[in-house]
């Protein structure tokens, strides 16, 4: 008699909660944590005293973790952010805390997220097990423009994040002062979703590729290739008109000239008609992340392969590490064409385009570095 295969574990949603010092994260996390969307979840920080949850706090379960009220746990990184999410897992399959649904992870104020995705992301049984919902940005109304005039960090985190939350709208200057940090952040991170602080808790910390359930969500809120290719037309609109008015002539219908640390930051969707050959993909991306790895703040896609075109692969990948977390069951629409958004940091599209084309075998507009690029030993293994 032959055992019934084992079915893996639904993997486990995760958010990453960052923002610049002083932005609100502890006061916002307060609120997240005694809401029902965010029962039976546990929060990794690195110092409970930092976060100000005295007044949550039950009980003591293990040596750096705690039971809060509303049925969450908190747990501190002891050491290493791997070992503190591996330990959790054995504890939860070992049922010797509650069966956590959801993990948020709140980082300093300081800190790029990107070294917790990579955590993620890059290990084979975290990857499985816990499903990235992606990165909450907190930004305050009253300070946020300056931070991002500032601290580069700021605009890193602002520019890799799903959702941006405002907090201290009531505290801003004027109606015109907000209007214009959401108009920034809009085109600095066109897909991210722009929340006030008072926003239902369900609305922060969904949002994500994976449901509780671990089926797959709304795959086109995640990727959001419209917003992203709707800005990239609005921005060739504007150079187009700079241009051809000249420097001088100022429309004021135009956004506020943006400072040097937001203009490094651009966010582009690449687009595929016909299914791409998996060996193809893999070789582009592995290019790609040898030779601009460290700029490429994010990479999301939805891609059909053509030796399978019926179901398309999601593709998520942070710097040097990219990750192929899952494959759909069907097309989540009648669009069916390959596409990736990258979000990068000091990288021109033009220079990931020329790639992508010389791989896909697509004509390029500029045939001498095309052909510098499909001289490429990699690229004639298609």
């Amino acid at each position: 008699m032959t055992s019934a295969p084992m079915i893996p574990p639904a993997p486990i949603p995760l958010t990453i909660l960052t923002g610049f010092l002083g932005a609100g994260k502890t006061t916002l996390l307060n609120r997240m944590l005694k809401s029902p969307a965010t029962q039976d979840t546990v929060v990794i920080m690195n110092e409970f005293g930092e976060v100000g949850l005295d007044h949550l706090l039950v009980e003591t379960v293990d040596e750096g973790m705690v039971l809060l009220s509303a049925g969450c746990l908190c747990c501190t990184v002891r050491g290493d952010l791997i070992a503190t999410l591996e330990d959790l897992l054995r504890k939860r399959d070992n049922n010797r805390i509650l069966p956590f649904k959801r993990v948020i992870i709140e980082t300093t104020g300081l800190a790029d997220p990107a070294p917790i995705l990579h955590a993620v992301l890059y290990h084979p049984y975290l990857s499985m097990r816990y499903a990235v919902e992606g990165v909450v940005t907190v930004i305050d109304a009253v300070n946020g423009s300056r931070t991002l005039d500032a601290h580069r960090e700021a605009v890193k985190q602002a520019a890799v994040a799903e959702r941006i939350v405002i907090t201290k709208a009531d505290l801003a200057q004027d109606q015109t002062s907000l209007s214009e940090l959401q108009d920034r952040l809009r085109q600095l991170n066109p897909g991210a979703t722009i929340l006030k602080a008072d926003a239902p808790v369900e609305e922060i910390v969904a949002g994500g590729l994976f449901d509780l359930d671990g089926k797959i969500a709304d795959v086109a809120e995640w990727l959001k290739t419209e917003a992203v290719e709707e800005a990239e037309r609005e921005s060739h609109a504007h150079q187009h008109a700079h241009h051809h008015h000249g420097p001088h002539d100022h429309d004021h219908h135009h956004h506020h000239d943006l400072n040097r640390h937001d203009e490094r930051i651009r966010a582009f969707c690449l687009t595929s008609d016909q299914p791409i050959r998996q060996g193809t993909l893999d070789m582009f991306l592995d290019l790609l992340r040898s030779s601009q790895g460290a700029k490429l703040l994010r990479v999301k896609g939805l891609v059909a392969f053509a030796e399978d075109p019926e179901h398309p692969v999601v593709i998520h990948g942070v710097q040097h590490v990219i990750h192929v977390p899952a494959v759909l069951p069907r097309w989540p629409s009648e669009d069916r064409r390959s596409r990736i958004v990258f979000i990068v940091d000091d990288l021109e599209r033009e220079t990931v385009e020329k790639l992508w084309n010389a791989f896909l075998g697509n004509p390029a507009i500029d045939q001498p570095d095309a052909a510098a690029l499909s001289d490429n030993p990699l690229s004639l293994r298609r």
